[in-house]
């Protein structure tokens, strides 16, 4: 090595840094002759602890920097997409640094299929290659986010990132070996000269190279950590619904919601957007009808003594303050023929919020028990989608005895009088006759004249579940949008296959 360079120009370059080099040596035999050397050796000691500590806060905060730019679940997912991530957390919790060299483009390659085939497994147990269930075109759009999103990161997140090119590493790399041979000479000669200073600065030198490796070491791990989330990340929002091949959004308006809204003769404006859809069910008579007028304020929805099998499903358009703008569903009674088992769950399928209507005074609940546990089953089959939040009405609450009394508010947390007594034990029987928290049951009065509890407790809890409404509402309308982006590809890949065969005895004959 010594070779490769004009010995006279080294020579030179030695000449002009003697001087400089000196200045160690001498400056510590004139510290040891005046009696100052244990001073400045304790200052050195004392700056190297406070560089010491100082580097290792810096570490501690680029920790916690690259900790909040870490990507982090959906809260829109649904459920079976909780397990599928917490797989892909773990997997990155396990990787090790050494194991996955940044330079090795084929071993990443792997990580990142490990982490496809990960996801894959949740969503097809049953197969023995998941991975291979996987279309092209979403393969490759799931390559295409998470590069796009690692590069954002890597670009915020490492210093100079954007100024080095893929050259500066590769003859950075190249130097490597030489400029180790080099210092090393270095720090052969310097141990020979000066052995106190050489020793000081070798321990010095330990340390910070054992922070630079830590904190590279940090770096390391949170890009591979990273690369894994991000393919993990896109990979459970394709088969959550959530990713599709189309750059657009969820569909402003589905075509259910749509004929929905015309049905409820409401105008082009409110046509807009997807409202938010909310069924309301029960027995016959329970006070569903009397429910939704109460809810509008105002008399919108026939309330009917005797119960009309024939009644259809109508729905009526609801604004209110606070409320995304909903289509509130009147439907008849569970208990009659007019909702048959199938319609029952074609409206279950796309509600967004249930409203159970169940009469205080009526405590044979065993039918409706039945058929929200049918409800719930079938929600739960379908781990790919929230089940909408449900709350349970509590009416006629004002026939409860002494039926003559009627003096609201009520306190039912600390029941004073037999009314209070009696109501607050009927909504408690609901809420465990109906299988649901006590705190989903709200006792309402729906009399005319009378109406009580709809305006507070009743409001109060729809709106605390609407960010719960508003989750099923956007999975329900992906769904739409992938069916009809499904049907738009088939008739553009039908289209050109059409067009390539009109085209074909053109080509085939001279």
């Amino acid at each position: 090595m010594f070779n490769r360079f004009d010995r006279l120009r080294l020579i030179a370059l030695l000449l002009w840094t003697l001087p400089v080099a000196a200045l160690l040596p001498l400056g510590l035999l004139w510290l040891w002759q005046s009696g100052n050397l244990p001073w400045w050796l304790a200052a050195m000691v004392g700056s190297s602890a406070a560089g010491y500590g100082f580097q290792f806060w810096l570490r501690r905060r680029d920790r916690r920097l690259l900790a909040g730019a870490q990507t982090a679940p959906d809260p829109h997912w649904p459920p079976r997409a909780k397990a599928a991530w917490d797989g892909i957390e773990a997997m990155a919790a396990a990787v090790k640094p050494e194991d996955w060299p940044l330079t090795d483009n084929p071993r990443l390659t792997d990580l990142g299929r490990d982490a496809l085939e990960l996801v894959a497994r949740v969503y097809h147990p049953k197969v023995e290659r998941p991975l291979l269930e996987l279309t092209l075109p979403h393969l490759l759009l799931i390559i295409e986010r998470a590069c796009r999103d690692l590069r954002t990161e890597v670009a915020a997140q490492l210093p100079l990132s954007h100024r080095l090119t893929l050259g500066d590493l590769v003859r950075a790399y190249r130097w490597k070996s030489t400029a180790e041979h080099l210092l090393g000479l270095y720090r052969a000669g310097r141990m020979v000269f000066n052995p106190a200073g050489a020793i000081l600065s070798e321990a010095w030198e330990r340390l910070r190279r054992q922070s630079f490796t830590a904190a590279w070491t940090d770096l390391h791990r949170w890009l591979l950590q990273e690369y894994i989330r991000k393919v993990g990340y896109y990979a459970i929002a394709l088969y959550s619904g959530r990713l599709t091949l189309t750059e657009a959004g969820p569909a402003a308006l589905t075509p259910a919601s749509d004929g929905d809204l015309g049905q409820a003769a409401a105008d082009a404006a409110a046509r807009a957007d997807e409202p938010l859809r909310i069924l309301v069910l029960g027995r016959a008579n329970a006070g569903k009808s009397s429910l939704i007028n109460a809810l509008f304020g105002r008399l919108t929805a026939p309330a009917d003594v005797l119960p009309d099998p024939a009644a259809p499903v109508t729905p009526y358009r609801l604004e209110r303050a606070g409320l995304t703008a909903a289509l509130v569903f009147d439907t008849p009674g569970c208990d009659t023929a007019g909702l048959t088992p199938k319609a029952l769950e074609r409206l279950a399928d796309t509600a967004d919020l249930v409203l159970w209507v169940t009469a205080a005074h009526r405590p044979d609940r065993q039918g409706e028990r039945t058929t929200l546990d049918g409800l719930r089953a079938r929600w739960a089959a379908r781990p790919d989608h929230h089940p909408p939040p449900l709350l349970v009405a509590v009416s006629h609450i004002d026939q409860l005895r002494p039926p003559r009394e009627w003096q609201p508010p009520y306190d039912l947390a600390n029941p004073k009088g037999a009314k209070a007594t009696n109501i607050a034990a009927a909504v408690t029987a609901a809420a465990e006759d109906l299988a649901v928290p006590l705190t989903d049951a709200i006792p309402v009065c729906l009399a005319a004249g009378l109406v009580y509890n709809v305006a507070d407790s009743l409001w109060t809890a729809i709106l605390e579940r609407q960010g719960a409404a508003d989750r099923v509402r956007l999975l329900r309308c992906l769904d739409e949008q992938k069916r009809a982006e499904d049907w738009a590809l088939l008739r553009r890949q039908l289209a050109s296959t059409g067009r390539f065969l009109a085209g074909l005895p053109g080509r085939l004959l001279p």
